[in-house]
């Protein structure tokens, strides 16, 4: 296989494998409100379901990542995709909240590896000139994945369990796709074979070394910051808007296909200006923007402008597209997929609190004011990002341990 061909191979199969990760956690938000209703659970409860899948993000973010830097991108990709499909497909025979939480808690222990594998895959695939847009370009599946989800929920509602059913089943295709088409990253593979590295596993501590302490410690703050902003968002927007702006349940499905819309174009679009500009100006844009729109849309009432402000906030949260490139062009390759992952998923991890905590504070002051705490979270993730030195701004790829990021 070319070099040409194979990096068009991982671009496309990453697409798809990370539109299955997000599918997955996009059609549990949907069902909330059905899975409340058949469970009978409160706010705070159904809050939990969220948060147990992503404390199973926030474990599995050094140990997917480490089975990646040790094992091979692609071994590691292909267990996280195993694991989350097997048991998102286990949750149509949970009978009560305690199993619910027990298998989402598992299948979130499969959905932490599936970020970081592609990240690193692409980011070790695609030349530095247009990585910024390759990286966007598969983690803007993501959009995608929602509105498939979205698409699955209209057609399958109230049904949750043959939602979530199918939703797992269909993981077997991106299994196919990376157990026949992908090969081993190439360069995850010289990096096995240099001098010493034959018999040498990675070991988990070397993430932390002296020189990878302030990328690690800064880079979990940025995510951590963004993704409570974003995970207590997308988790309530759907029940606010049902259930605080009365929209119907086709409403809401239409919605969240106009932000998903919003969101593959933003990643496209932020991914160019990543190449163009670099990274931390890019980023900065993105999440203050998100920060703006989403306060927008929890104060709008009439339906026109809220759906307007929902597609412009989708386009913004384009963030998750640039952190791929960004934190991955933080380490070097022998712990690229360990040390971005431990920051997206720590981040998510500890941003399982938010959908709870939101719950909770939406039964004293309504989820409208949930939302603009939300928003706040992101603009302090942008404000973070003074935290890094400016040498890693943009998505400069460290090839060794002790080398200095350089400019993509």
């Amino acid at each position: 296989m070319s070099p040409m061909t194979t990096r068009w191979t991982v671009l496309g199969g990453s697409f798809l494998a990370y539109m299955f990760d997000a599918l997955e956690l996009a059609i549990l938000a949907l069902a909330l409100p059905s899975i409340r209703e058949d469970l009978g659970l409160s706010l705070a409860q159904g809050g939990l379901l969220a948060t147990a899948t992503l404390v199973g993000i926030g474990i599995s973010s050094v140990t997917l990542g480490w089975i990646a830097d040790a094992y091979g991108r692609k071994r590691a990709l292909l267990l996280s995709l195993a694991i989350f499909g097997v048991f998102t497909a286990a949750l149509a025979a949970a009978p009560d909240l305690w199993t619910f939480l027990l298998l989402r808690f598992l299948s979130g222990l499969g959905l932490g590896g599936v970020w970081s594998a592609v990240s690193t895959y692409v980011v070790e695939s695609w030349p530095s000139g247009s990585r910024g847009r390759a990286v966007c370009f598969a983690l803007s599946s993501s959009p995608v994945g929602g509105l498939t989800a979205a698409a699955l929920a209209a057609a399958l509602l109230p049904d949750w369990r043959l939602l979530f059913l199918v939703s797992g089943l269909g993981t077997v295709l991106p299994l196919v796709v990376v157990g026949v088409f992908f090969r081993e990253s190439e360069e995850w593979l010289a990096g096995r074979r240099g001098a010493g590295r034959r018999e040498e596993r990675i070991r988990l501590g070397q993430v932390f070394s002296r020189g990878l302490i302030r990328p690690i410690a800064v880079g979990t703050l940025l995510a951590t910051c963004a993704l409570i902003g974003w995970w207590g968002a997308s988790t309530w927007l759907p029940t606010f808007l049902g259930e605080e702006r009365g929209l119907s349940v086709s409403a809401v499905s239409t919605f969240m296909i106009v932000l998903n819309l919003g969101n593959f174009v933003g990643c496209h679009v932020f991914g160019f200006l990543a190449d163009r500009h670099g990274y931390r100006r890019v980023l900065v844009v993105s999440l203050v923007g998100s920060g703006v729109l989403l306060a927008v849309s929890a104060t709008q009432f009439s339906t026109a402008p809220l759906f307007l402000a929902g597609a412009v906030f989708g386009i913004f949260t384009s963030f998750f597209g640039l952190f791929g490139g960004f934190l991955a062009g933080l380490f070097p390759t022998e712990v690229r997929a360990t040390g971005a992952g431990f920051c997206f998923n720590v981040g998510r991890g500890v941003s399982a609190c938010a959908p709870f905590l939101l719950g909770s504070l939406a039964s004293a002051g309504g989820l409208g004011t949930g939302l603009l705490v939300c928003a706040g979270f992101f603009v302090l993730a942008a404000a973070t990002l003074a935290g890094l030195p400016r040498t890693s701004s943009d998505s400069g790829v460290r090839t060794r341990l002790g080398s200095s990021p350089t400019r993509a």
